[in-house]
């Protein structure tokens, strides 16, 4: 689940006082926010979460020790860190010392926090400019897109985007964009399907609301070739693939790297 709405998801179900609902004053944080980050840490090291690209998975492990319990897990959880830590430390021939400050500095996620602003920003754009930025990501990975739908009726194709510039190489890429909450129906995917009537046609449905599953089911059981990108998966692409764009594509989602020291094991 992407780690904004598990958050927001935990703020609605617990019950909060003033206190937990209050900001540390040093950093401006909310409490019980930073609290969940904290601990969320030695789930981590434990093998209960995986944090990757903005999103928290549960292991296979986490759902076994679910069964024990909150206080239970918690605890086996903080034993879990303490074993993770023992092991980095006994590697290195260090002593094991008091972490607490270590772990408050990983409490904030860089990639979270700038996968949160970049999803702000881009709902911010209307379906045109959207789909203008669908463009500009194809042309980095390497497409041509000879045709980009004017505002209007666009008979179910908003963009096309070939391997040469006459769309003679296979694939060729029909793409279907939805810009909104909703998530994408069965039936658009279905119509989207209807489309590919040329050998070496495959669909791309990008959709910043997501699929419904009746439409996940639909597009992985088809015998025709139509591939789903949500709002998490269409940032990881823009991600990778930002630094092949050229400078004018690159100003419609702007992106600066920052890095940090890396932490050897």
């Amino acid at each position: 689940m992407p780690a904004r709405e598990l958050i927001d998801a935990v703020g609605q179900r617990v019950e909060l006082d003033d206190w937990a609902k209050g900001h540390y004053e040093k950093t401006g944080a909310i409490r019980w926010k930073s609290t969940l980050n904290f601990y969320s840490i030695d789930c981590v090291r434990a093998g209960y979460l995986v944090k990757k690209k903005g999103s928290w998975y549960l292991t296979a492990e986490g759902k076994e020790a679910l069964k024990l319990g909150p206080t239970e897990l918690l605890e086996s959880a903080q034993q879990g860190y303490l074993q993770w830590k023992f092991q980095q430390q006994a590697h290195k021939g260090e002593e094991i010392i008091n972490d607490a400050a270590e772990q408050e500095e990983m409490t904030l996620d860089p990639e979270q926090i700038a996968r949160e602003g970049l999803e702000r920003q881009l709902g911010k754009f209307n379906p045109y400019e959207f789909q203008d930025l669908v463009g500009a990501l194809l042309r980095g990975m390497g497409y041509y897109t000879p045709f980009i739908a004017p505002k209007g009726k666009d008979g179910g194709i908003d963009i096309m985007a070939y391997r040469d510039p006459l769309g003679t190489e296979s694939p060729r890429i029909q793409v279907q964009i939805k810009h909104r909450e909703a998530g994408a129906s069965v039936q658009e995917v279905r119509q989207l399907m209807g489309l590919l009537q040329k050998e070496g046609d495959v669909g791309l449905f990008v959709s910043t609301g997501g699929f419904t599953a009746d439409a996940k089911n639909t597009a992985r059981s088809s015998h025709i070739h139509v591939e789903l990108v949500d709002l998490s998966r269409f940032i990881s692409l823009w991600q990778e693939f930002y630094e092949k764009l050229p400078d004018a594509d690159k100003a419609l989602l702007p992106m600066t790297p920052i890095y940090f020291l890396a932490k050897t094991e």
